[in-house]
């Protein structure tokens, strides 16, 4: 093997991908040609193929489309959309602005879905070892109280009871009556709903990411892949209101109006 056929295995290989195959009047992705998926397939099931590999069942497209549909925004009180409307009053383009707010998706704002599934997940597997169901669940619930007060995935510092929360776990419900998914977490997530509301005279219900990260791990999500699609998802709210925004007139808009100062916390 020469030095040249050397370089070009190296250069072949540099971003090898098991994704997309781009050449000259042809694209393919995972295996499927663009017109295929142009002319029959959704954009939800092709958001499934390009980040799972597999083509999804109608059962667990519908699935995946109701988290995403769920997740699209919460208005202006979430710190994304805020911080994209601010952006978009600074003269940055749009792709700048919705960055922006898509920047802001950490793990204390954005996380919580991917940190449920991994709850989830880590529940699964001490089941798996032989602990019982409810005693799993418990032990784990435990241990991550004694590292966080907030459980990901249930509570909410907006809503008593969150209103997503029925409409998926009625979906997932269906989707196990036709044996598209399992049902495992959904019984996990319920237990732990359950531990977390003993002996108080609030319950303690499953939000929106403790109901999508039911979801997630039914269909087979890795943990991380929940949060990326959760990103996704709330671009489309980032997106609508850094378009809103920009099309409002104001110039630099801050965090509160311009009649109000801050309050200041020195001494003089």
């Amino acid at each position: 093997m020469n030095d040249d056929t050397i370089l070009k295995s190296e250069l072949e290989n540099w971003w090898a991908t098991g994704i997309s195959d781009i050449r000259p009047g042809r694209i393919r992705l995972r295996g499927h040609e663009i017109s295929e998926l142009i002319l029959d397939w959704d954009f939800v099931s092709v958001i499934w193929l390009m980040a799972m590999g597999t083509t999804p069942t109608d059962s667990q497209s519908r699935l995946f489309e109701a988290a995403l549909v769920a997740s699209v925004d919460h208005g202006p009180q979430a710190p994304s959309i805020a911080a994209a409307r601010m952006a978009a009053t600074c003269g940055i383009g749009l792709n700048s602005a919705m960055a922006t707010g898509v920047n802001l998706l950490g793990d204390v704002h954005g996380g919580a879905g991917q940190q449920c599934v991994e709850l989830l997940y880590e529940i699964r597997e001490l089941e798996d070892s032989g602990v019982t169901a409810g005693e799993a669940a418990q032990k784990v619930v435990d241990a991550w109280r004694l590292r966080t007060k907030y459980i990901p995935g249930f509570g909410h510092r907006f809503h008593a009871y969150d209103p997503r929360r029925d409409p998926l776990l009625g979906l997932v419900d269906a989707a196990i009556a036709e044996g598209a998914v399992g049902g495992r977490y959904l019984r996990i997530g319920k237990e732990i709903e359950a531990i977390l509301s003993q002996g108080r005279t609030r319950a303690i219900p499953m939000n929106v990411d403790g109901a999508t990260a039911i979801i997630y791990a039914e269909l087979g999500f890795p943990a991380p892949l929940a949060r990326g699609v959760f990103a996704l998802a709330r671009s489309v709210g980032i997106l609508a209101h850094a378009w809103e925004e920009s099309n409002n007139g104001t110039r630099i808009k801050g965090p509160m109006p311009r009649s109000i100062n801050p309050r200041y916390l020195g001494s003089t």
